[in-house]
């Protein structure tokens, strides 16, 4: 399969925005009231369950699309409990037949900024996140759209052991490890090299020659 026609990120934003500083203080210092979503509290009630009946890790794969990068991460630790979140019924329903069939992992769709609370309010245990491939939202304008610049950041960074991230667009990951300085914590940003890709995204991205960077941080 070729992934040739994969495109670049294209920005109108040649840094960091301008007004990221403001815009994450904001949120670390005000309360997010946004009532939360009937069906991510019905979602979250069903896999919250099974994590308290869970003996093991939890590890939570969020904007996990098709799940593929779910599959992936839960082939790799077969002593944990997987956990991919999706805001899009089409891409968790999806059938995807793959060689990454495993037993130890869940798809949930729901919204986001609704499950990172419930997760918070339960004190999930969380071992480690993903959040893979983020939609970058690259024009300027459009910065509180990023999860960096959300409300819902600062429950963000309450959620698992450790944070890692992955981008084809390294001012994504640069804003958010500023971000992450904001809340007083540091993080490590990584070139990725040629390996596995845990999505499709990065499958692509790999093949049509495009550089991704990792962001990683010990919560």
């Amino acid at each position: 399969m070729s992934f040739g026609d994969s495109k670049a990120i294209i920005s109108n934003q040649p840094g960091i925005h301008e007004s990221l500083a403001n815009i994450v203080n904001k949120h670390l210092n005000t309360e997010f009231q946004k009532p939360i979503s009937l069906h991510t509290k019905q979602a979250f009630a069903e896999i919250d369950a099974k994590v308290k009946a869970f003996n093991g890790p939890i590890i939570l794969d969020s904007c996990c699309g098709v799940g593929q990068s779910t599959r992936i991460i839960a082939k790799q630790n077969p002593c944990a409990l997987v956990i991919g979140v999706d805001k899009s019924a089409n891409r968790i329903s999806r059938n995807v037949d793959d060689s990454w069939q495993v037993d130890n992992y869940q798809l949930v769709r729901a919204d986001l900024n609704d499950f990172y609370r419930l997760v918070v309010a339960a004190n999930w245990n969380v071992d480690k996140h993903f959040i893979l491939y983020p939609n970058p939202w690259p024009k300027s304008k459009h910065v509180k759209r990023r999860w960096h610049g959300s409300a819902v950041f600062p429950f963000i960074i309450k959620v698992g052991k450790s944070l890692e991230l992955r981008s084809n667009w390294s001012l994504y990951l640069e804003e958010f490890q500023s971000a992450l300085a904001l809340a007083g914590i540091e993080s490590e940003l990584t070139e990725l090299e040629q390996a596995q890709p845990l999505t499709p995204f990065e499958a692509k991205y790999q093949g049509s020659g495009q550089q991704c960077w990792s962001l990683s941080a010990k919560l």
